[in-house]
C-alpha cells in the first residue's frame, strides 16, 4: 500500500498575504499613535491613526480594512501599548472619552474600502483622486460621529461640546491627513499588490 506525503493547503496564498497585510497594517497603526500631539481644545490628541484608518481601507479594502483595524484593537485590549500616548488595556475601549474613535475604526476602514472598491477589490491606484478624498470624507464622518458620542457618553458634555472638542478643533489636522493618503496612494514607491 502506498501511501502519499503530499502536503495540504489548508488556506490559500492569498488569505495568508491578506492576513500579513492587515497585521503590517495594525502595526502601523500602534506606530501611528506614538505621533501624538496634546490638543489644549480637546480631550483627545491628535495623531496619525486617522491616517492609517484611510490607508487600510484604500490598501485593503472593506474586508480587510477593518480586520486590521480590529486586530488593532484586540493588541491594544490586551496590553499592547499601541493606544495613544502608550496606553492599552480593555479600560481604554470602555471608559477612556478615546474610545467611540477607537471603536470606529473598523466601520471607517470599511466605509473608506467600500468607497473606494465598491463591490470589487481593484487596483486602489486606479481610482480618481475625487472619489478618495470622498471615501476619507465619509470615513472622517464615521469617525468624529462616534467619537462625538464617546466625549458625549464618557464625560457627560452636550452636543455642541462635544463637537466643538471632538471634531471641529481636529477638521484642519483631517485635511492635512487626507491630503497625505492620497499623496501615499498615488506614489509610484508604495504598492500592496
Amino acid at each position: 500500500m502506498a501511501t502519499s506525503n503530499d502536503s495540504v493547503e489548508l488556506v490559500g496564498d492569498e488569505a495568508v498575504v491578506n492576513l500579513a497585510r492587515a497585521v503590517l497594517f495594525a502595526a502601523l497603526m500602534g506606530a501611528f499613535a506614538f505621533v501624538s500631539f496634546p490638543n489644549p481644545l480637546s480631550p483627545a490628541p491628535i495623531t496619525l491613526q486617522v491616517l492609517g484608518v484611510f490607508l487600510a481601507g484604500i490598501m485593503l479594502g472593506p474586508v480587510w480594512g477593518p480586520a486590521a483595524m480590529l486586530l488593532y484593537l484586540v493588541a491594544g485590549a490586551v496590553g499592547a501599548p499601541v493606544f495613544a500616548g502608550g496606553a492599552s488595556g480593555l479600560g481604554v475601549l470602555l471608559a477612556e472619552p478615546t474610545l467611540g474613535y477607537l471603536w470606529s475604526y473598523p466601520v471607517a476602514a470599511a466605509a473608506v474600502g467600500l468607497g473606494v472598491h465598491g463591490g470589487s477589490l481593484g487596483d486602489y491606484r486606479d481610482t480618481s483622486v475625487p472619489v478618495l478624498v470622498a471615501a476619507m470624507v465619509v470615513g472622517t464622518v464615521i469617525i468624529y460621529a462616534l467619537g462625538i458620542a464617546g466625549l458625549m457618553a464618557v464625560l457627560g458634555l452636550s452636543f455642541v461640546e462635544a463637537f466643538t472638542a471632538g471634531a471641529a478643533v481636529f477638521l484642519p489636522a483631517e485635511a492635512f491627513k487626507i491630503a497625505a493618503a492620497v499623496g501615499i496612494v498615488r506614489s509610484d514607491a508604495i504598492a500592496a499588490t
